[in-house]
């Protein structure tokens, strides 16, 4: 019989095998008096019902027989931390609190998912490695997710025993004072916000403000009425750069307007105010001032203002812990209630050893890995895997309250959310029992329980997309080539232009299209899988497709850059496939998210699609 602890997808802490085994019966009788366990109760009668048949019901009661038992037990001090038994009369489950009984369910789920209709006899005692354990989704740099998709996402995440979940907003919330800020980018409304934040609550995850502060702002300062508070405008390929400010008095002024509207709409303690990534600090304006007192001084003095907002507003300040560790000196003078989020994204960085230095400053701290997938077509797995499996190490280590797995999608944010979908719950392990997690035989058991695949073959084929970056032959930081080759020109803009399309090799390129263009890549999944599921097979099969595509552009590109001549039928090929690509990217982009800078990513695949028809256009004019 497989062992239970390495099977499950968040592995229990402590797991006894007993002697016989529970059959579930035909109609098992669920039963609690607490009313917050209906809907894990729920979700376990679903599951039944789904996984072997069974026409469960719920009792709301203390005492009688049940299958299925939840009893408080206040002598169990972790609130999240809980104990099943299992014996060949039922199933008991005690826990002091909501959030343990909840838990404990999601792991009676996933042995359900594992042994089906009769479970082994076991006795389970459970807690969590980090009292916060998040995930950081990025609806800024493209996607704006639909209220749905965030409650489905939540969901899972709860499923997986996330209990935090943060969405980063630059710019895409509807501000009253301010409309023109979010005007165009598909923004949040207060009414989403505060209905996501109640349907994570029934799931016991705290939805944690987070807005950009400082650095950033680039899509507010490119604003012309926001333009007089930029640092230094036109900096960094942003017509109004990006990070405020922090000598101009008019910069914390207009981010306590908009903290006015923004951060009441949140209940969880802690706020992000983000503040990373200030390139311009003490280049522009407020230069001569940081020659007198230097960067970090004038780093400092800002963040202290918006720690002053915070307390304003009843908040436990987080920020990204960059600039402080740019600026070492800085942890020592910081206010000591500063949640430092201390965040590298590479798996050998050495930022992850670097931990200890804001443990040895007496500051708070949450590690934040990432789960590549940020500027890619399906991630970069192998370095997703390592980079949170050491972050996770080092934040066991020095006593960190969290790890927050954080997801980015810049460049127009083309990374499906399917793709990330292994990172997430790859770091939730990680942050519940990191331990007893098995890296090399993971991405089997996400594929059992999430797609209910138990053969090898979504798992390779999942694992094929996210090892492009390296397959490729040009391996990039926080990046894979293919998503630049995707939609650069094929014939440089500039004689002497240089791009990704240079940097790939034809042995790598030519190795990804035959991987990638099997069409017996993405299974078909079990009847009745749900919408969510469905939804993310069909984006790793055009992630697999956008991967390819890109492969074979750099192929022809590199020939054209050789001065070779590519077939204008090869050429016309291209087009076609850019032009079905990207009406099949549109489709999928809105099963999920809202039209946000949908725009932006038609327009690049426009123009992609027009140089090859002209290309092949001049090539049949040779020809002829």
């Amino acid at each position: 019989m497989t062992s239970p602890t390495k099977s499950l997808l968040i592995p229990a802490k402590r797991f006894v095998r007993q002697t016989g085994s529970f059959t579930w019966p035909q109609k098992p009788a669920l039963a609690s008096p607490r009313s917050d366990d209906v809907l894990p109760l729920s979700q376990l009668s679903k599951d039944l019902t789904r996984r072997i048949g069974a026409k469960s019901h719920i009792e709301r009661n203390a005492f009688g027989p049940a299958d299925v038992r939840i009893r408080r037990d206040r002598k169990i001090r972790n609130t999240e931390s809980y104990k099943i038994t299992v014996s060949p009369k039922g199933i008991e489950i005690f826990a002091s609190d909501d959030a343990g009984a909840y838990y404990a369910v999601q792991t009676l789920r996933e042995l359900l998912a594992i042994y089906g209709g009769k479970l082994p006899a076991c006795k389970i005692e459970d807690w969590p490695d980090f009292p916060r354990r998040g995930i950081y989704h990025d609806c800024s740099r493209g996607k704006v997710p639909t209220l749905d998709t965030l409650k489905e996402l939540a969901e899972r995440l709860a499923h997986w025993k996330v209990n935090e979940l943060q969405l980063y907003v630059e710019n895409v919330f509807t501000f009253k004072r301010h409309p023109a800020i979010g005007r165009g980018y598909s923004p949040f409304t207060p009414e989403e916000i505060l209905s996501l934040q109640d349907h994570c609550k029934r799931h016991h995850i705290r939805l944690v403000g987070s807005l950009a502060s400082f650095g950033h702002m680039e899509r507010i300062l490119v604003l012309p009425q926001y333009r007089h508070l930029a640092e230094l405008p036109g900096h960094m390929d942003y017509p109004g750069g990006t990070t405020l400010c922090p000598t101009d008095p008019r910069s914390i002024k207009f981010m306590e307007e908009l903290y006015d509207e923004f951060v009441p709409l949140f209940e969880a303690e802690d706020f992000n105010v983000c503040c990373d990534e200030t390139w311009e600090l003490g280049e522009g304006r407020s230069k001569k001032w940081a020659e007198r007192i230097g960067v970090g001084r004038l780093y400092l003095d800002f963040l202290k203002k918006i720690h002053r907002l915070c307390e304003k507003h009843g908040k436990r300040m987080n920020v990204w812990a960059d600039i402080a560790m740019k600026y070492p000196k800085l942890l020592k003078r910081l206010p000591k209630d500063i949640v430092m989020l201390h965040w590298a994204y590479e798996k050998d960085s050495p930022e992850i050893a670097r931990t200890k230095e804001i443990k040895q400053a007496g500051l708070p701290l949450v590690v934040c890995p990432g789960t590549s997938s940020s500027r890619t077509h399906g991630t970069r797995m192998p370095n997703a895997v390592d980079n949170v499996s050491r972050f996770a190490a080092a934040g066991r280590k020095y006593h960190a309250e969290g790890l927050l797995n954080t997801d980015w999608g810049n460049r127009g944010h083309r990374n499906f959310l399917a793709v990330s979908l292994h990172g997430f719950a790859h770091g939730a392990a990680h942050a519940w029992n990191g331990r007893a997690v098995d890296d090399k035989t993971f991405t089997e058991t996400f594929c059992s329980h999430v797609f209910g695949r138990r053969d090898k073959r979504l798992a390779n084929s999942l694992r094929l997309l996210g090892n492009t970056y390296l397959q490729c032959g040009a391996p990039r930081t926080n990046a894979c080539s293919l998503s630049y080759i995707l939609t650069e020109p094929l014939m440089p803009k500039k004689p002497d232009g240089h791009g990704q399309i240079d940097n790939v090799t034809k042995s790598g390129l030519r190795k990804i299209i035959e991987q990638l263009s099997d069409s017996q890549l993405w299974p078909a999944l079990p009847k009745g899988t749900d919408r969510f599921e469905a939804t993310a097979m069909r984006e790793f099969a055009l992630a697999a497709r956008m991967s390819v595509l890109a492969s074979r552009r750099a192929l022809a590109g590199k020939e054209l850059r050789a001065g070779k001549a590519v077939p204008s039928a090869e050429l016309l090929k291209l087009t076609a496939q850019t032009h079905k690509m990207a009406k099949d990217f549109k489709t999928l982009w809105m099963a999920r998210n809202k039209p946000s800078r949908l725009r932006y990513n038609l327009a690049m695949f426009r123009e992609a699609e027009q140089e090859c028809r002209k290309l092949a256009r001049r090539q049949t004019c040779k020809s002829g």
